[in-house]
């Protein structure tokens, strides 16, 4: 039976006071995924370590975590990574970036991303569908999701387009063309994590951010109909292998 085999490129470690929460990035993301496909093949590439493909088609999709660093720093990982999506972007590779990942797709493909002048997205917060895609079933008119980040999207690449907007973030879900989607949120983050995140950074969030971030937490959340939008989405454009 065909499977499909998705490569997680690995852009950032949990901290290991947090690991016994819900572990590594790369275990975060194997839960998303094979909850809503158990038969999926995750090879992971430990890509802040230096550690990328040799090429775009060693896997049949490409997910691209979330990071402590910012794009637009300058570092050797980071370009070598952003060479990496612009190459999974012209073999039409599907590509799918998270929070860091989402901001990586604007910068490597000719976009803009920057510190967001209105501070921290942080805590459960909607997201608007403004133009929603075949694999976006169920089809919502918002969802509401985990968000944990400084940077953000300012300018779609070329052939980018919004799929949805939130308050504090306007490019909050892109699309390029029809191979690649970012999404600033975080589908693979549960909120317990979220919750000891906050509680490490009320120096840097403020404490009355911080306290409306906790307190969100306890709205109700779409990371599991997300993560179906993402599968559906590799599914859709992807080649499966025997």
């Amino acid at each position: 039976m065909s499977t499909v085999r998705i490569g997680v490129l690995e852009c950032d470690h949990v901290a290991e006071r947090y690991r016994g929460i819900a572990g590594d990035y790369r275990d975060m993301f194997q839960v998303m995924v094979t909850a809503v496909d158990p038969a999926a093949e995750i090879v992971v590439y430990d890509a802040r370590g230096g550690v990328l493909p040799s090429r775009p088609d060693d896997c049949d999709a490409w997910l691209c975590t979330g990071s402590s660093a910012s794009v637009y720093e300058g570092e050797a990982w980071i370009e070598a990574l952003a060479a990496f999506v612009r190459e999974a972007y012209e073999a039409r590779v599907p590509f799918v970036g998270i929070c860091f990942g989402h901001q990586l797709i604007a910068h490597a493909l000719g976009g803009r991303t920057e510190r967001a002048a209105s501070g921290w997205g942080v805590g459960a917060l909607p997201m608007r569908i403004v133009d929603d895609a075949a694999w976006m079933a169920p089809t919502l008119a918002s969802v509401t999701l985990l968000y944990s980040h400084q940077d953000q999207v300012t300018e779609l690449p070329p052939g980018g387009r919004v799929l949805g907007s939130a308050d504090h973030c306007p490019v909050a879900m892109l699309a390029v063309d029809d191979d690649v989607i970012g999404i600033q949120a975080h589908p693979e983050f549960g909120a317990a994590y979220v919750q000891a995140l906050l509680e490490d950074r009320v120096d840097r969030i403020g404490e009355a951010g911080t306290a409306t971030a906790l307190a969100s937490l306890e709205r109700p959340t779409d990371e599991a109909t997300v993560a179906k939008w993402i599968l559906a989405f590799v599914h859709a454009r992807t080649r499966y292998r025997g």
